[in-house]
């Protein structure tokens, strides 16, 4: 069987330079969005992430395996985050509904790779229930009614 697309977004990919602490667009050339995917193969239960440059060579900026117990940090509506074995990326996204649907995307993979335990799971290639979706939807307007809260805050100190 061959891999599926469980989720598309379009992001520049991102890593993190710790010699000089900052982030670094990765591939070569100038810094460029991507089309950035999760593929799922169904008969190794296996995820990863694959981007590539929305320019005519389509560089792979990214080839990432997503594995059990993998980190995901949504730092910020926009921009999220994960490390692997050698790099730390992010993900700056062109939206928020990008940066929703791959966030999605990644934690139903996180989810399968949690409870699989060695079984072959059966997956909806569709991507998150609706119910799924509604939740991480409160969860950003909270996240975004706390942000902007804090900017109140701040704003009259």
């Amino acid at each position: 069987m061959s891999e599926t697309v469980i989720c598309t977004s379009r992001a520049t990919v991102m890593q993190y330079d710790d010699a000089n602490k900052k982030w670094v667009p990765a591939g070569t050339g100038p810094q460029a969005f991507s089309r950035v995917q999760i593929f799922h193969n169904p008969a190794t239960s296996t995820f990863r992430v694959v981007g590539r440059k929305v320019q005519p060579d389509q560089q792979v900026v990214i080839n990432c395996a997503i594995v059990k117990g993998l980190k995901y940090n949504q730092a910020t509506p926009n921009f999220h985050q994960w490390r692997d074995a050698r790099v730390v990326w992010g993900l700056n996204f062109g939206s928020k509904e990008d940066a929703t649907q791959f966030a999605s995307g990644m934690l139903h993979a996180l989810e399968v790779l949690e409870s699989s335990a060695g079984a072959v799971p059966n997956i909806v290639p569709n991507g998150p229930s609706p119910e799924d979706l509604e939740q991480q939807r409160r969860q950003q307007l909270e996240r975004e009614q706390l942000e902007r809260e804090r900017r109140v805050s701040n704003a009259g100190q």
